[in-house]
């Protein structure tokens, strides 16, 4: 896994499909999810197939070798 970026979110928790529109990991909510339809997306280290799973600070959400940690909005 390579190093993982912040992303602040300035609520407690975010869809994941939200997320990866917000951490630019991808173009458009579409696409958000095929790439989750295909087992693209993997949080925490399991494959994660749910666009609607919840994400708190500290989650780290990975897809094509790009990472990206749910953090703290300030």
């Amino acid at each position: 896994m390579s190093d993982a970026f912040d992303v602040p979110i300035r609520d407690e928790s975010i869809r994941l499909g939200q997320f990866l529109k917000l951490a630019s990991l991808i173009e458009s909510g579409a696409e958000a999810k095929e790439v989750i339809a295909d087992g693209l997306v993997s949080v925490n280290g399991e494959v994660e197939e749910r666009r609607g799973r919840q994400l708190k600070v500290g989650d780290v959400v990975e897809i094509a070798g790009a990472s990206a940690r749910v953090a703290h909005d300030g």
